[in-house]
């Protein structure tokens, strides 16, 4: 099976950037470049015109910077992004804004083709999966006579799709306009509030301790008194959490003692 063309916009505000780039990328099998973008409002508008796979984007921009750009794509349009910048400082943010890489100027030709191929394979597992995630928002429409807790999510994360058995979950903290949803040593981002993540998740299962915390009563290991009136709920892997007062009472209905 012939893999499509890997549609991409290239957004940067230096001319010869995206000059470079575009030769860069026209030296790469099977990546076509679909628009150039100078803004970042240049860069949405193309993005909803074209929906590409790919978009390779620098972080300073005149109008707005790239994560900017990338908090106004819709979840169900994200294409992979790839950072191409002369800024290092901004690294962890990018990866933390589910980037796949980070390409740091003045990159030659290998660099590019190592993002490349690891576009590549991450669109052949989100189309494998394409599928399967068409079947499960199937299913899940055909049994929605009324709100009810997922087993099961399906997140957008670094151009993959990843299915998440809700029980694995260890706890969910709000960031900002995002939630944190943190299993093991993975986190993802959600382009969502910690009360719609609430309603989603069981109430048998999850309460909610805090008013950024959300925590899976089945991986508490103890519940430490504060002398604030407030506990420190003790996870298994050792993470600390705060349980407020104004919140201690479902914790009690769930754990089924006086705390």
């Amino acid at each position: 099976m012939t893999m499509p063309a890997i549609r991409t916009i290239i957004a940067d505000d230096e001319h010869l950037a995206r000059e470079k780039l575009r030769l860069l990328v026209g030296e790469e099998a099977g990546v076509q470049v679909v628009a150039e973008c100078e803004s970042g409002g240049q860069t949405i508008e193309a993005l909803h015109n074209h929906k590409p796979d790919l978009l390779l984007i620098d972080i300073r921009m005149p109008d707005m910077d790239g994560f900017d750009v990338l908090e106004r794509i819709p979840a169900d349009e994200m294409p992979v992004i790839v950072f191409t910048t002369a800024y290092d400082q901004f690294a962890i943010r990018a990866f933390e804004a589910q980037a796949l890489d980070y390409l740091l100027k003045p990159f030659e030709q290998e660099r590019l083709h190592n993002a490349i191929e690891r576009t590549k394979a991450e669109l052949l597992k989100s189309r494998h999966l394409g599928l399967t995630t068409h079947i499960l928002n199937l299913l899940a429409k055909k049994t929605e006579p009324r709100v009810q807790s997922e087993d099961r999510m399906v997140i957008r994360a670094g151009g993959k799709i990843v299915f998440l058995d809700v029980k694995e979950i260890d706890w969910v903290e709000a960031a900002a306009n995002y939630v944190k949803v943190n299993v093991g040593k993975d986190h993802y981002l959600l382009r969502e509030g910690i009360g719609s993540m609430a309603e989603r998740l069981d109430p048998e299962r999850f309460v909610r301790i805090h008013r950024s915390a959300i925590v899976n009563i089945q991986k508490i290991r103890e519940l430490q008194p504060c002398e604030s009136g407030e506990y420190i709920a003790v996870l298994k892997n050792g993470k600390e959490l705060s349980c407020s007062r104004g919140y201690r009472s479902q914790l009690h209905r769930l754990i089924g003692k006086t705390v």
